[in-house]
């Protein structure tokens, strides 16, 4: 399987039981702990089962294996392809994975062999130097919950200087942004990483409010979906990070709220609008209206 995630989970599973028991002799308790960390523990019965009954010849009834060295998994020809191809998207570099053994290997796919439709042409400046020391900082104080000082600017062009405990990020598909979400006042803080003029850990005695609050625009669009072509299924997936409700209307007709926050307020318009015919915005009158505008100037480009 290419890259499976669930029988991946399974080979790699036996790959450490089997390294255990080239060390020591394996007993079933050590191997349903190693099927419960790496895999799926209902799946520890017959992967128990087929080991110690020798159906895979791995392992002895006695926990032994014939086995001198330990398993390794090594990648695939069409694994290393794939791998390459993905090392050649300006997003991964931004997190410092070493891809330099990949040199010899043709990728699967280059960048330009993909089209992308509705997408914004400024995204986050993925490639610059500054820009990728802010984001591998802030990702640090993520993983490793330190405070950071940070100037940015806002809506007007303003700078603004900000402390604030990073915890998380959002990627904007439409956006091609990043942003920044962490604690410290009472509020929460959002922080587009594109705009960050520069940002250091903050050294100085911090203590966070514990209980920030996460206060976002919050906005809900209402829609009524024609189930043709599984725009139904296609819809659901489309939405799927944000809040929803699903009500069936008729045979084919159906009746969609979606609550979203308004910094995403495009990238859901966007989503919208590609379903075409099939979806009918029905409220509110500032998403209708947001609907006609876009439409007009679609339709003057066109002239």
């Amino acid at each position: 399987m290419f890259f499976n995630e669930i029988y991946g989970a399974y080979y790699n599973a036996v790959s450490k039981i089997l390294a255990k028991a080239v060390e020591k002799t394996v007993t079933p308790k050590d191997i349903r702990k190693i099927v419960e960390e790496s895999a799926f523990g209902e799946s520890s019965i017959n992967i128990e089962n087929s080991l110690f009954n020798e159906k895979w010849q791995l392992v002895t009834k006695n926990g032994d294996t014939p086995l001198e060295n330990k398993p390794s998994l090594p990648l695939t020809t069409l694994e290393k392809r794939w791998l390459k191809a993905i090392s050649l998207d300006p997003r991964v570099k931004l997190f410092g994975e070493d891809f330099s053994d990949l040199w010899d290997v043709e990728p699967l796919f280059a960048p330009d062999d993909i089209c992308v439709f509705d997408k914004y042409a400024d995204g986050d400046p993925y490639e610059d130097e500054k820009y990728i020391n802010n984001f591998r900082l802030m990702l640090d104080a993520i993983n490793r919950q330190y405070p950071v000082k940070l100037t940015t600017k806002n809506n007007k062009g303003e700078e603004k200087y900000i402390v604030f405990l990073p915890q998380y990020m959002e990627y904007s598909e439409k956006d091609d942004k990043f942003r920044v979400v962490g604690s410290g006042g009472r509020w929460a803080t959002v922080v587009n990483m594109g705009r960050i003029i520069w940002c250091h850990p903050y050294v100085k005695p911090y203590t966070p409010n514990t209980n920030t609050k996460m206060v976002r625009d919050k906005e809900t669009v209402v829609f009524q979906l024609t189930d043709e072509r599984n725009a139904l299924e296609r819809a659901l997936m489309h939405f799927a990070h944000f809040e929803k409700q699903a009500e069936k209307l008729a045979d084919n007709r159906y009746k969609i709220t979606v609550t979203y926050d308004k910094d995403d307020e495009t990238e859901l318009l966007i989503r919208v609008l590609s379903f075409g015919p099939m979806i009918k915005v029905t409220s509110p009158d500032s998403f209708i209206n947001l609907i006609k505008e876009r439409l007009i100037k679609q339709k003057s480009c066109g002239q």
